[in-house]
């Protein structure tokens, strides 16, 4: 009789694996190649019509593999059945081929063997092993598919007669019956048993009640079936081999032949000529019958790698990269650092926290291009810029964010200008701009309706702005810009990042919270409380822009001074989101080493090291010096008595500031300071001794 030959299973991966697979990669497994589970399906063998000849082409047995294949509770598709196999990822392409491959195969094929033996139970046995190695980079997968199957010795055989049309042999009511039964069952039957009851009618069950439900039947009554994902008329799917081999171990004495109902209907026929597809044929093994192996027993030999579409024994390749939508590559791609960070230095690194930070960089000039782009370094999503100049010829070659042609017909909005520029280099940016002109103490609002109109509406949008945003940070060129947004940033419980530069030296600091906000940390002991930028003031921001010349006009410094300053104001904000105690995050003393050497339980670090206040940076000699400022119960831009004032009086109280040079200075007191510190040289004696003022 002629030898039975299998149709082997032929692997389809959805791309959505890969995309499950790079976030498993990067996310969980990092560097670890340990085996992850992963669920398969198939279904019933299909063909299909060939429209010029009119001939069925029978599809592959196709082994379906997807995002939901990693998914713990996985359910096969309807009409479907499970499989269950492994992952193994490699870290390198040296590793994923220099892997053993036989020791692999062999270690699969020996735990579906010993699971027959042990438990009886047909879930292992269409088990399979997965080998993978991801470029990341270039987005592409190496894989190898292995589906373990043991051979026969001697090989089945298939009687004269082939396969038959099960509805010749069972009838199209009992076929029916058999799809119905099926169909009821929560859990997919990839193999069943088929006998009569006592009325006649075809009943089920699954592969392990063989004993008792083949009890009291002949055994020309008993009929093994299985879900065949073949659709070759001559050629049963790859499952049916472990079948048999399960059938042998365990019950040799009544299987060297077996009735074999090869299910392919998915659907009962919708009319009378349809036919079933659904074959039946009977199955012979000649030998001697085995004895029943017990637990340990060597297992028969295994074939089951897969072939690549060369034909030949190796891997395939799955390039994404050219199907992808550049967009989704780049949201994938840009955060890649990041994650890697996370894999060997700091594993508790909250990325999420970093890019859910939405940021407000008022100023968009040298130092608001240099913190933009440092900021998407670090994955922030939302990035708004503030401005009220236009790009002109002198920007590009300082402001990266800005080309040539941006210069032309009078030049585009810096804001505006800026966000686009960010939605070019990633489109996934969240990134907008606004023209605004921040109003600011000595310069005067114009009593005109108009102007005050404007002003009103800028302050509107600027506390707007700052309400909607988490970070604020102050880039621009003038001292007294920056009071209005420390004053609502402060209100409005802010983090506030300040960035200022002279020729070769420049400050970066964070505010401190408000005063009235401070209780205690998590350590338990008392918030510091830190100064904001005009708390070493003893006089109010005044006009510092009337009369300049041209050198005045412009932030004169060396050209690398501004991305060190951006720089670190963004990785002074990074520090202080991964601090425990955020806004509220102790800075370390002036003499604290800032290689992040403190003890954890001073409660100074960050995942990132220290959070200082002040960074004091001087170009010249190369070095940076970290400060604490304390704040100033009588500071003009964070004091509780300007709080207070603004958030009682609203756009009054601003525009006295505005328009009032002395508004500031008597509100909180410093005047009066003054006065004290006049009264006080007044009463000193200046005047030494006659001998002292011979001496000169």
């Amino acid at each position: 009789m002629p030898i039975l030959q299998f149709a082997p299973f032929s692997s389809l991966v959805q791309p959505s694996l890969w995309h499950k697979l790079s976030d498993l990669k990067i996310d969980v497994l990092k560097l670890s190649d340990a085996a992850v589970h992963i669920s398969a399906s198939y279904s019933i063998g299909r063909t299909v019509t060939d429209r010029e000849t009119g001939q069925e082409i029978s599809l592959p047995c196709n082994l379906t593999v997807g995002t939901e294949s990693f998914d713990e509770d996985f359910k096969p598709p309807h009409g479907s059945v499970s499989a269950i196999g492994t992952l193994k990822n490699y870290n390198t392409i040296e590793e994923f081929k220099a892997a053993d491959k036989t020791a692999l195969f062999n270690q699969e094929a020996q735990f579906i063997w010993d699971h027959i033996l042990k438990t009886r139970d047909t879930t292992q046995l269409n088990r399979f092993l997965l080998i993978t190695f991801a470029d990341l980079k270039k987005y592409k997968y190496y894989y190898w598919f292995t589906f373990p199957a043991f051979v026969s010795k001697p090989a089945w055989e298939i009687s004269e007669e082939g396969w038959k049309s099960s509805a010749e042999e069972f009838g199209v009511d009992q076929l029916s019956s058999i799809h119905s039964q099926l169909r009821s069952r929560d859990v997919p039957l990839p193999y069943f048993l088929v006998r009569k009851d006592d009325s006649g009618h075809f009943i089920i069950a699954p592969v392990e009640e063989y004993e008792t439900f083949y009890a009291s039947t002949p055994q020309e009554d008993q009929t093994i079936a299985f879900i065949d994902p073949s659709s070759d008329p001559n050629n049963p799917g790859w499952p049916l081999r472990n079948l048999l081999a399960y059938l042998r171990a365990l019950y040799p004495a009544t299987t060297s032949s077996i009735r074999v109902l090869r299910w392919r209907d998915t659907e009962i026929p919708s009319s009378p000529n349809a036919t079933w597809k659904s074959q039946i044929g009977v199955l012979t093994v000649d030998g001697d019958v085995p004895a029943a192996p017990v637990e340990g027993s060597p297992r028969p030999s295994a074939v089951g790698w897969e072939k690549n579409p060369q034909g030949k024994l190796g891997p395939r390749v799955a390039d994404l990269a050219p199907m992808m939508d550049p967009s989704r590559l780049a949201a994938q791609a840009v955060d890649l650092n990041l994650k890697l960070m996370r894999w060997r230095i700091l594993p508790s690194l909250d990325l999420d926290k970093i890019s859910s930070t939405r940021c407000l960089l008022l100023g968009a000039g040298t130092l608001g291009c240099y913190v933009a782009r440092a900021l998407m370094g670090w994955g922030v999503r939302t990035i708004t810029f503030v401005d009220s100049g236009k790009v002109s010829f002198s920007n590009p070659v300082r402001q990266p964010l800005f080309e040539f042609s941006d210069c032309l017909d009078g030049g585009k909005p810096k804001a505006e200008c800026a966000a686009e520029s960010l939605k070019r280099i990633f489109p996934g940016i969240n990134a907008t701009g606004h023209t605004i002109a921040i109003p600011m103490p000595g310069h005067p609002i114009s009593p005109n309706a108009a102007s005050m109109a404007q002003a009103i509406a800028d302050v509107a949008k600027i506390e707007k702005l700052i309400e909607e945003h988490d970070v604020v940070f102050l880039l621009m060129d003038s001292r007294e810009s920056r009071w209005l947004p420390t004053v609502i940033s402060a209100a409005k419980g802010k983090i506030v990042l300040n960035a200022a530069l002279g020729f070769d030296s420049y400050l970066v600091m964070r505010h401190g919270a408000r005063v009235s906000s401070l209780s205690t940390g998590k350590d338990g002991k008392p918030h510091q409380k830190l100064g904001c930028y005009y708390c070493n003031d003893i006089v109010a921001p005044a006009d510092s822009l009337t009369d300049r010349t041209l050198d005045q006009m412009c932030t004169v410094t060396r050209p690398g001074l501004a991305p060190i300053a951006a720089a670190s104001a963004v990785e002074l904000l990074a520090s202080l989101l991964q601090h425990p105690d955020g806004l509220f995050s102790p800075a370390p003393p002036p003499n604290t080493n800032s290689s992040s050497n403190s003890e954890p339980d001073e409660g100074l670090n960050s995942v990132l090291g220290v959070v200082p206040h002040q960074l004091r940076g001087f170009l010249g000699q190369f070095r940076t010096m970290p400060l604490v400022g304390a704040a100033y119960d009588r500071c003009t831009g964070c004091s509780e008595t300007v709080l207070k004032a603004y958030e009682t009086r609203g756009f009054s109280m601003l525009l006295e500031a505005f328009n009032d040079a002395k508004y500031l200075e008597t509100l909180t007191g410093l005047d009066k300071l003054y006065n004290e510190g006049d009264e006080l040289l007044e009463s000193v004696d200046w005047h030494g001794d006659e001998d002292e003022e011979d001496d000169f």
